[in-house]
C-alpha cells in the first residue's frame, strides 16, 4: 500500500510539544501512525517483566475479543508465547512471529488450544527494552481473511523502528512503579523471585527434576526434541527418555494433558 502522508503527519502532530501522554493517547498515535503505512487488523500493546503478569497498556480489541487476547492470555499462556521469551531476552528490533517461534511451534498443543482462537493469520512486534527488566511490545496483527503482511510492509516497519523506539522510550518510561504498585496493592513483596510464584513452582510441586523442567517446558513452547536436545546441549535420545518419565510421573500421555496440567496448577 501507498504511504498516507496526511495521516502520518496528523500523528506526529499529536506528539508535538507534549511531554508526556497517557497509554490511550500515545496508543492511538502509535497506530495512526501504523495506519498511514501498512495494513493490519488490531493493535495491542504488552509491557513485561520477568514472570510478571504483562500489563496491557493499549489495545484495539471489542469487549469479546479482548478476552481471547487479553484475558485469557494473561491468565497463563503468556508464558508459553515467543513473544513473551524474546522479550524476556531484551531483544530489540521488529520481528515477525514465525521467525521468533519454535520449531514446532504452529504444531504444538498451546497453538492448537490457545493460539488458533486469535484467528490470525499473521502477527509483527516491535520490541523496546526500557528500564527496570521491562520491555514494551507493540503488536501490529492480521487476521486469516487478510493474510501476512507483504515483504514491502514488513521493510516499511524495520525502517520506522528507530522512530517507533525513541518514542516509546520517552512516553512509556518509568513503568516500573506500576509494575510494584500491583504488589502493594495485593499486600505482596515486590522481589521479582515471589512475582509469580506458581510458575517457578509449578513442575517442582509435581516432583520434577530441573532437568525434566527445562524439558518440559520447552516442549510446551513447541520445541521438537531436536530442538531441546540443541539448546540443552544434551542427546535427542536423552531429551525424549526425560520426556516419557515426565509423563509417567504425571500419569499422562499426551502434550494436551500435559498442557492442561500446566495451565491448571498455574492456576
Amino acid at each position: 500500500m501507498s504511504i498516507d502522508l496526511e495521516t502520518l503527519f496528523t500523528a506526529f502532530n499529536a506528539t508535538v510539544g507534549k511531554p508526556a501522554m497517557t497509554d490511550a493517547g500515545f496508543g492511538d498515535t502509535f497506530r495512526q501512525m501504523m495506519t498511514a503505512l501498512v495494513r493490519f487488523d488490531y493493535v495491542v500493546v504488552f509491557a513485561y517483566r520477568a514472570k510478571e503478569r504483562p500489563i496491557d497498556l493499549y489495545s484495539t480489541f471489542d469487549r469479546d475479543e479482548n478476552i481471547v487476547f487479553v484475558t485469557l492470555y494473561q491468565a497463563g499462556p503468556y508464558l508459553l508465547d515467543p513473544f513473551y521469551h524474546t522479550a524476556r531476552e531484551r531483544r530489540e528490533g521488529v520481528f515477525r512471529m514465525r521467525e521468533l517461534a519454535p520449531d514446532r511451534f504452529f504444531s504444538s498443543e498451546y497453538y492448537r488450544t490457545y493460539y488458533v482462537q486469535t484467528g490470525l493469520a499473521e502477527e509483527i512486534g516491535f520490541f523496546v527494552p526500557i528500564e527496570g527488566d521491562i520491555t514494551v511490545v507493540l503488536s501490529l496483527m492480521r487476521r486469516e481473511q487478510t493474510g501476512p503482511f507483504p515483504p514491502a510492509e514488513f521493510t516499511t516497519l524495520k525502517k520506522v523502528e528507530p522512530l517507533v523506539v525513541s518514542m516509546v522510550k520517552h512516553y512509556w518510561s518509568g513503568l516500573t512503579p506500576r509494575f510494584n504498585a500491583r504488589f502493594v496493592a495485593r499486600g505482596k513483596s515486590r522481589r521479582k523471585s515471589e512475582v509469580m510464584p506458581r510458575a517457578d513452582t509449578v513442575w517442582h510441586d509435581l516432583n520434577l527434576t530441573g532437568r525434566e523442567t527445562a524439558i518440559v517446558e520447552l516442549v510446551l513452547q513447541g520445541h521438537s526434541s531436536e530442538s531441546i536436545g540443541l539448546k540443552l546441549n544434551i542427546s535427542t535420545g536423552t531429551v525424549k527418555v526425560h520426556r516419557r518419565n515426565v509423563y509417567r510421573k504425571l500419569g499422562i500421555s499426551s502434550q494436551t494433558q500435559l498442557l492442561s496440567l500446566y495451565l491448571k496448577n498455574l492456576s
